[in-house]
């Protein structure tokens, strides 16, 4: 059992370049807690995410830490030239001496897609192209290819990854039927969703690995989750309470400015203890979310846990605390 930690890099209430600096503070104290991943969201024109060029920020953690794997969950592939961001995966391997992880994925958000000027029908067409060619590219000399989206001939690929044949795949699952691939290609995934589902992918990511005859090691199979861990139940639910006001309100805010709802509203309701009822988040003692995040592996059977420990207008003091808690009392049980 790993532990990783989800960001979205929300808006909080401090100026934009301080809120870059104090969670590039936070994720050093990940560094030094044993933390095995930092994952970034990527959004565009939302204060649900503000590292809408997620590989800047990514380049500022490759020098500020020293051993926590990191990556976007997920780059929007449709959203980048396929070489430009070859070789921006291969500079980040570079720069991180092979700590990247790369997360890819098409884009869930049909207002952000078409800011981009892309159509939101032809993204999961340009997403399969530009994946193969970001594969490709990462691991060959020459670049030649020839789809319905992309067409490249003859184009060197001078910059390389360190990870061979390119950095580990993450992507991101809410359904059981989209488990087969990641399944079939060693692909580790994080979940987002209650447990049922949640259930039902980690099923299906298992079974599809079974029918394949895979008996090497299991990729991560995660899920993410709100987490505030304080000194006691109630001073724990008071943070979450206010923090998570903020950021649902940031997650909501691009979609009621075109009067319509996210897909998975269900699953985030207005209130952090609704949030909690439902099984979606905790907040507590180390001892309650120690037992909430036993309870829920064996519920679902994952072997990643990678919870937002940082969100709406949590201070970089009382995010530092609930790492502190967290890292020091919950992690080790799951040794």
């Amino acid at each position: 059992m790993k532990f990783g930690v989800f960001d979205h890099l929300d808006a909080g209430t401090v100026p934009l370049g301080q809120l870059y600096e104090n969670r590039l503070q936070l994720i050093e104290a990940y560094d030094r807690s044993g933390i095995y991943g930092y994952h970034l969201a990527e959004h565009h024109s939302t204060p649900l995410g503000l590292a809408a060029s997620p590989g800047i920020f990514l380049s500022a953690i490759a020098q500020r830490t020293k051993t926590i794997k990191f990556g976007p969950l997920v780059y929007l592939l449709p959203f980048y030239h396929p070489i430009r961001l070859i070789e921006e995966v291969a500079m980040l391997d570079q720069m991180s001496g092979g700590r990247f992880q790369l997360g890819v994925g098409r884009g869930v958000s049909p207002f952000e897609t078409s800011f981009y000027g892309l159509d939101f029908q032809e993204t999961q067409g340009i997403y399969h192209e530009a994946f193969q060619l970001l594969m490709k590219g990462l691991t060959s000399e020459e670049l030649t290819f020839e789809g319905k989206h992309y067409t490249f001939k003859d184009v060197p690929m001078l910059l390389r990854p360190v990870q061979k044949p390119h950095p580990p795949l993450w992507y991101g699952l809410n359904l059981p039927q989209n488990a087969a691939w990641p399944a079939a290609n060693d692909v580790n995934v994080v979940i987002i969703g209650l447990r049922p589902v949640i259930k039902d992918c980690v099923d299906a990511y298992l079974a599809e690995r079974k029918k394949l005859g895979k008996t090497g090691a299991v990729p991560h199979i995660g899920i993410s989750k709100h987490v505030v861990v304080a000194d006691t139940d109630q001073e724990a639910m008071r943070l979450a309470r206010r923090a998570y006001l903020g950021w649902r309100e940031s997650f909501i805010w691009l979609f009621k400015r075109f009067n319509s709802q996210p897909r998975i509203i269900g699953v985030l309701p207005p209130t952090f203890d609704e949030l909690m009822a439902i099984g979606n988040g905790v907040a507590g003692s180390p001892t309650t979310v120690r037992n909430w995040i036993a309870d829920e592996v064996a519920a679902t059977g994952i072997n990643y846990f990678c919870p937002w420990l940082a969100f709406g207008d949590l201070t970089v003091a009382e995010s530092l605390r609930s790492l502190e808690l967290f890292s020091r009392e919950v992690m080790p049980a799951f040794d």
